[in-house]
């Protein structure tokens, strides 16, 4: 089911009861390859002539349903789901830049998005620069004559920067460039970047769309053209994701709603706690007043989500105390699940980006980010208070 509001979508999109048993839960399609009726068939699928399922590296019906699911909650023509969300970032640039080809990438990114886009694919001849996304002039400025691809996080990781993504997507396509956003933070509940003109949408479903801290996967989701241009790349060096995975991925999504929803009320009400706490020197959280995007944060989504950055009075010791203090909330990077995390950028998640890229990008040493959960939110301010008040 494509159509209806969020929530309908997000319980059956891509998810039908089984045709042969009637079972309501995707089934879990563990096989590796796929029976043929005859030779010609399995020849009609391999010269692609005929639709069906061939090697679960090419295709799986438990992969395919969460495909569709991604796709519809997106509002994209398909999507295709990736090994990690790293694997997604790594698999759409490749297609997008081939050597000689420019990156233009924003100042504040994941860790492993920096490294992939710096240095690795720099050993292939794909040169990137990196620029502040919400400066539209610099954006205009930093592009080349090769530059292909566009790629931003908006927020950005973890500084909660925001990019205006049809201002963008304008820039972009006056000069024939693909954008690819990130939109991990925020999930296809609260934000919806083709929506606003982006090409190309990427995810870690690790995150906030599995919700559950116990799957690892990635989603590259786009226009049926460039999925299938991009395929040759994806399905032959491995990118694909597991059914089992995909699984637990669909089970997550049918609560996406749900999850994001609370974890975003929390989130609004702890930010603006830890704002007026004597020992937080600032706190960035697109849903506060005094973030110098929350304009652009109330146009372009549907909510301000569960993430955010703090930094305490008394720089990286007194933050690496909050961290080794906290009880309720678990010291732990990733985001977007149910348990409320906190760790700190500098020494984990942007632990490869060099410093000098770091502080310029204005991630600074006592920079902590905090992921909020679906806790009783007195819980989770209780444990942050006995935290801070240890620093």
């Amino acid at each position: 089911m494509d159509k209806g509001k969020f929530a309908t979508k997000a319980v059956h999109s891509g998810q039908h009861p089984d045709p042969s048993t009637g079972a309501v839960s995707v089934p879990i399609y563990a096989s590796s390859t796929f029976v043929f009726q005859n030779a010609e068939q399995g020849a009609a699928r391999f010269a692609g002539k005929e639709t069906g399922y061939i090697y679960s590296r090419l295709g799986n019906p438990t992969v395919r349903a969460l495909e569709e699911s991604i796709a519809a909650l997106e509002g994209a023509e398909d999507a295709r789901a990736s090994a990690s969300g790293m694997a997604a970032i790594s698999t759409a640039a490749m297609a997008i830049c081939k050597s000689s080809d420019h990156i233009l990438a924003g100042d504040a990114l994941y860790g492993g998005t920096h490294k992939v886009f710096t240095d690795i694919l720099k050993g292939y001849g794909v040169g990137c620069t990196l620029v502040d996304t919400s400066d539209l002039a610099a954006v205009e400025k930093a592009i080349k004559p090769n530059t292909k691809l566009i790629y931003i996080e908006t927020p950005s990781n973890p500084l909660m920067k925001l990019t205006d993504m049809k201002a963008i997507a304008k820039i972009a396509k006056a000069h024939g460039i693909t954008t690819v956003a990130d939109n991990t933070f925020m999930s296809p509940y609260l934000q919806r970047p083709i929506e606003h003109g982006v090409d190309v949408v990427v995810h870690s479903i690790t995150k906030s769309l599995s919700g559950h801290s116990d799957v690892v996967g990635g989603a590259i989701v786009g226009t049926k053209a460039f999925l299938k241009a991009m395929d040759p790349m994806y399905k032959n060096m491995g990118a694909t994701l597991g059914p089992f995975e995909a699984w637990l991925t669909l089970r997550g999504i049918k609560t996406l709603h749900v999850r994001m929803q609370r974890q975003t009320e929390s989130a609004e009400k702890i930010a603006k706690w830890l704002e007026d706490h004597p020992k937080v020197e600032w706190v960035k959280y697109p849903g506060l007043k005094s973030h110098p995007q929350h304009t652009l944060a109330k146009r372009q989504m549907d909510g301000f989500g569960s993430m955010m950055s703090f930094e305490v009075k008394g720089g990286v010791e007194a933050g690496r105390k909050v961290m080794n203090n906290v009880k309720l909330c678990g010291l732990a990077v990733s985001l977007g699940a149910v348990e409320t995390l906190i760790c700190h950028p500098p020494t984990m998640t942007h632990a490869v980006v060099p410093k000098e890229d770091r502080i310029k990008a204005g991630i600074s040493d006592g920079l902590v980010r905090f992921s909020v959960g679906i806790e009783d939110i007195d819980d989770i301010i209780a444990d942050l208070d006995q935290a801070l008040a240890k620093a």
